[in-house]
């Protein structure tokens, strides 16, 4: 299970499809490796999901087995469910013998189903990192072979039945953020993006793939804001270019379509106008960064109660989607950002509320999860 000497020798790390789980995970991996540079990290994916991307570009071993939604529902896909489960699982039990797995950590998405089956059945402790309310599919159904259950905030286990008892470790962050200070980098930040060193600046940004509803909102908001002497980072997303902006603004204006040093951006920032993904709610929270959270309309509500912690210590702002027009972001993000002294408390609020210490949090509370399983 482990060396001699206490240390891991081998572990498993499932978690695919979205960013959500997939980051988390490679910073865990991350933290693991800093420990132990020998520790052998396997991590399981799918060949469709973004942990074929950056899985791989991380340094990580991926290894990819069949992967299946899980069905909500009364049909076909229900009947073929138990010869497809019997393939993934089988194909992960292959992997975690092939490496010697001492652990699965799991962090969600369809690939962790058939991990969790594969550990279970290898009698291999099985430790699982849940950042959402209520929790994901695959976390819920792991929750029936292991005890050892992790979340990234401590909303989660009050307003979710099913995280009762779990253990509130924070969100694996990268260290590019958790080391990041922002006041000495600003200045380094916003000429990397062709910014003014001194202007108030807003940075705007959602998922990978952009937030169509807030790019046309600040779009059509550009004149007003630069007008008043605010610059603007605005990470658009990989599939939404097609809106214009101004062209003869009084300020920087600076749209990309991704950034990969997410750091850089936080850095730029004296607010950030954002969606309220469970990451993004970490990650601003962790470098008080003042946000004002736009959480997606539809789906099961989890980002705005992602956000809505943050919010009420005082760290940020929450707007519906629907209501975020140009008129809005003029009368409420407009004097926000141009007001230092209110920026000011809402980072300090955000900052005492998130935490950066996730990773090592989530080691540790493996390390526990083994040594209780070598007791019994």
């Amino acid at each position: 299970m482990v060396s001699g000497d206490g240390r891991l020798r081998s572990v498993v790390l499932a978690g695919g499809g979205t960013g959500g789980h997939i980051y988390p995970l490679l910073a865990f991996a991350d933290c693991l490796r800093r420990h132990d540079p020998d520790v052998r990290i396997t991590c399981l994916g799918t060949p469709r999901g973004m942990e074929t991307e950056l899985i791989p570009a991380a340094g990580y071993d991926l290894r990819h087995i069949p992967a299946y939604q899980l069905p909500r529902s009364v049909n076909m896909n229900l009947l073929r469910t138990p010869d497809r489960m019997f393939r993934s699982t089988k194909a992960a039990r292959a992997v975690l013998d092939e490496v010697e797995a001492d652990a699965v950590v799991g962090f969600g998405g369809y690939v962790s189903v058939p991990a969790y089956l594969a550990a279970w059945r290898r009698h291999t402790p099985i430790v699982i990192h849940e950042v959402n309310v209520p929790a994901g599919v695959a976390n819920k159904m792991g929750m029936r072979f292991t005890d050892h259950l992790a979340v990234g905030f401590p909303h989660q286990p009050r307003q979710d039945e099913s995280l009762r008892g779990a253990t509130v470790v924070g969100v694996p962050l990268r260290q590019s953020i958790t080391t990041l200070d922002r006041v000495a980098l600003r200045e380094r930040a916003r000429a990397h993006f062709g910014l003014d060193p001194h202007r108030p600046t807003l940075f705007v940004f959602g998922a990978s793939q952009g937030a169509r509803s807030i790019n046309l909102a600040v779009a059509a908001s550009a004149k007003a804001l630069t007008s008043a002497g605010v610059q603007v980072l605005h990470v658009i997303g990989a599939r939404n270019e097609d809106f214009d902006v101004p062209s003869d603004l009084a300020a920087p204006y600076v749209r990309v379509k991704f950034i990969n040093e997410m750091e850089l951006g936080y850095a730029a920032a004296d607010l950030a106008l954002c969606r309220g993904g469970a990451m993004t709610c970490a990650e601003t929270a962790a470098l008080g960064v003042p946000a004002i959270y736009v959480p997606l309309p539809y789906g099961n509500g989890e980002q705005r109660r992602n956000a809505l912690p943050v919010v009420e210590a005082g760290g940020g702002l929450i707007v519906d989607d629907a209501e975020l027009t140009p008129q809005w972001i003029e009368q409420n993000v407009l004097p926000l950002v141009t007001d230092q002294a209110r920026l000011a408390t809402m980072g300090y609020a955000a900052a005492a509320y998130g935490r950066r210490d996730g990773d090592e949090q989530l080691r540790s509370f493996l390390l526990n999860a083994l040594a209780t399983a070598k007791r019994n």
